[in-house]
């Protein structure tokens, strides 16, 4: 499935000097990618106990330990994205019921998509968002081409009104497992904030661009101060 997002308003930028380098289109449409498997081929081997041990606690905390939602792709793809679930049951009536009681969360939710103290977060998610384990499924959406360990936010599909004129630099890319947001305004930003880095990132993208980002997340990781 792809939405087809013509209509949208284009983002101002002129052609950098970056973006005419055969180098910069050569790692942006090829070697950005295999980067990704060669870094996936490497970490499975370590990751997949990791993975068995969160899925055997979340599976004894209540049931199915993984979580799967629809996100907005390269090109408007739709994919589905997969993460260890971390959240009660029934959680988007849940947040429903919080947000139409509290106007306070509501405008936290409205400027930023999500809350910083969230109630549907369970104990042992809120352990794993911190670390950032909850992400670790999304390394088979890298696998299968999905996202990139580098990019954008993978975007949820009502939340392309709230991308505006960036929407075009967030659609030119692969989401990413981890990005520019994520490891400088990670629990700060407005949502708007957000599309921006995604933009600035798109405009930017290099090989020292993301590992100067894949090394950011792995402080962000040891530090547990992931969302």
């Amino acid at each position: 499935m792809t939405l087809h997002f013509h209509s949208l308003p284009q983002l101002e930028r002129g052609e950098t000097p970056a973006e005419t380098a055969r180098g910069f289109r050569l790692y942006r449409h090829v070697l950005k990618r295999l980067l990704d498997l060669v870094f996936i081929a490497l970490a499975l081997p370590v990751v997949l106990p990791v993975m068995v041990i969160v899925a055997a606690a979340l599976w004894r905390e209540g049931g199915n330990p993984f979580y799967a939602q629809k996100r907005l792709g390269q090109n408007g793809r739709v994919f589905w994205v997969w993460k260890f679930r971390t959240m009660v049951r029934d959680a988007d009536r849940v947040l429903a019921d919080i947000l139409n009681a509290n106007p306070a969360l509501r405008d936290e939710w409205d400027r930023t998509q999500k809350l910083r103290q969230d109630p549907r977060v369970t104990p042992l998610g809120r352990l794993l968002r911190q670390t950032s384990l909850d992400e670790l499924p999304q390394l088979f959406n890298v696998l299968r081409g999905d996202m990139s360990l580098v990019g954008p936010r993978p975007m949820l599909p009502e939340q392309l009104p709230l991308y505006g004129h960036y929407a075009p630099s967030y659609f030119a890319l692969r989401p990413g497992l981890t990005g520019l947001w994520q490891v400088s305004e990670r629990n700060e930003a407005a949502f708007i904030r957000r599309a921006e880095l995604d933009a600035i990132y798109e405009r930017d993208v290099s090989f020292t661009r993301d590992l100067s980002v894949l090394a950011a997340t792995v402080t962000v990781v040891l530090r547990g101060t992931g969302c």
